[in-house]
């Protein structure tokens, strides 16, 4: 059975958060395999813990995707400041691999800033690395391709807890689990009134529902205390965003001249996006389609503007308008690296003063602990593509490891699995849950 067959068959897809299905990388033909292991949200440590822990693991699955690409090489990213983690990957590095190191600025893991640190090749505007020979997948994707090669699909997830709690840690949890076991699994909140940062505070969402649950893209939950800048600004309703900018945007342009994207080169300019916020048509079809190169990587809105405007948020409204419209921006200039590029990359460190978030930036060692769940509810995608199609019914009894949602033949998706033991006691369109 070949590595795509089995990657398939194990449901595994992008563990760092888009959830592409794994298999269609697997049957690529490429020159370079890139493995991002650079993490760059702040507060996430989880990729960090896989690389000390079960590196053997994931260069194992690095080496599988290499031969089963025909790569000539592979890059592996990890960020320079983590000296553990290099020492633990190098040593099972073979020697069509070797290091990329990355300095300690987000978004570091931004895979078109991978690829150019990596190879120097620049993807194409609006265009994936496939398009200039390479593929990319996270640390824990590769891991998870390891375990397929045995035949064992993906029935848990490794995240980061972290923020306000008692045990900041890094942990394997079932998919499914709720967002109230996990944190009780890590002692507990620190305070009464929360909210949780699903993903990342840069570029994940904000729930304050602990019945949701882990899926196999949640990198990580990060727990704030409600009355939290972040949670107060994230918080906002689309209305007052919207209102606001229109009023208060001056156009300083802060949020084009910190985007790492434009910095790359690309034509993305989030200053002339907010200047659509102002107009009705005038302008609009020209500056909105800018949008559609823009990395929503946060950094525009919770760093660089000076008036706490929400240009990010512009953009992902344009990117949603262009896509109903059916418009394809096309950049009309060359894509050239800025030559202040370096000189306005943002250190982590300064970002996480400039979120207040210095009393939480802690590490959150591995914890090999096994999670005690008596109920999941499994979500039908989680996943690019199409919703896998139920394949058990309520009462039936499960075993972990076990097939319970299917993708069609011929459709883009990833099957699902049984993440506990137990009997199925809900299945809907969306999910199915089970009890032990």
């Amino acid at each position: 059975m070949t590595l795509t067959e089995k990657t398939f068959n194990a449901g595994v897809v992008g563990a760092g958060g888009a959830g592409f299905p794994a298999h269609i990388k697997a049957k690529s033909k490429v020159e370079f395999v890139l493995a991002n292991g650079a993490e760059c949200e702040p507060l996430i440590h989880k990729d960090y813990e896989l690389m000390l822990h079960f590196s053997k693991e994931i260069c194992r699955g690095f080496e599988l995707l290499i031969e089963s690409t025909k790569a000539k090489k592979g890059y592996f990213g990890i960020k320079e400041k983590n000296a553990k983690a290099i020492s633990a990957i190098s040593k099972h590095l073979n020697e069509k691999s070797e290091l990329t190191k990355l300095g300690d600025y987000y978004p570091s893991g931004d895979e078109f800033e991978l690829v150019y640190e990596a190879t120097g090749r620049l993807i194409p505007p609006a265009g994936i690395p496939l398009d200039i020979g390479c593929v990319v997948n996270n640390v824990e994707t590769l891991y998870n391709i390891s375990l397929a090669g045995k035949d064992i699909p993906v029935t848990k997830k490794f995240i980061c807890v972290a923020g306000a709690v008692k045990k900041p840690s890094s942990l394997f949890v079932p998919i499914g689990t709720s967002f109230k076991d996990v944190i009780e699994f890590a002692g507990g909140p620190k305070i009464s009134e929360f909210g949780i940062f699903v993903g990342g505070v840069m570029m994940g969402n904000l729930t304050f529902n602990l019945n949701e649950v882990i899926t196999k893209t949640t990198a990580g939950i990060i727990v704030l205390p409600k009355d939290h800048y972040l949670i107060k600004r994230k918080n906002q309703p689309e209305e007052n965003w919207r209102r606001i900018g229109k009023s208060a945007c001056d156009q300083c342009s802060y949020c084009t001249e910190f985007c790492p994207r434009y910095l790359l080169g690309y034509q993305v300019e989030p200053h002339k996006v907010m200047r659509s916020l102002g107009f009705t048509k005038t302008g609009a079809a020209v500056w909105n389609q800018m949008a559609e190169l823009c990395c929503s990587c946060g950094l525009c809105t919770l760093y660089a503007c000076p008036e706490d405007l929400y240009p990010k948020e512009a953009c992902d409204k344009a990117k949603v308008e262009m896509r109903a419209e059916g418009i394809k921006f096309v950049q009309q200039k060359p894509v050239k690296v800025h030559p202040i590029k370096d000189g306005r990359q943002v250190p982590l460190k300064q970002l996480i003063m400039k979120l207040k978030l210095q009393d939480y930036d802690v590490d959150a060692p591995y914890n090999s602990e096994k999670i005690s769940i008596n109920k999941v509810r499994i979500p039908l995608q989680q996943h690019i593509g199409k919703p896998a199609k139920p394949i058990v019914k309520k009462g039936e009894l499960v075993e972990e490891g076990q097939i319970i949602g299917k993708i069609p033949d011929g459709e883009l998706g990833a099957n699902i699995h049984a993440s506990i033991t137990g009997r199925v006691s809900d299945v809907t369109s969306e999910s199915i849950s089970i009890e032990s």
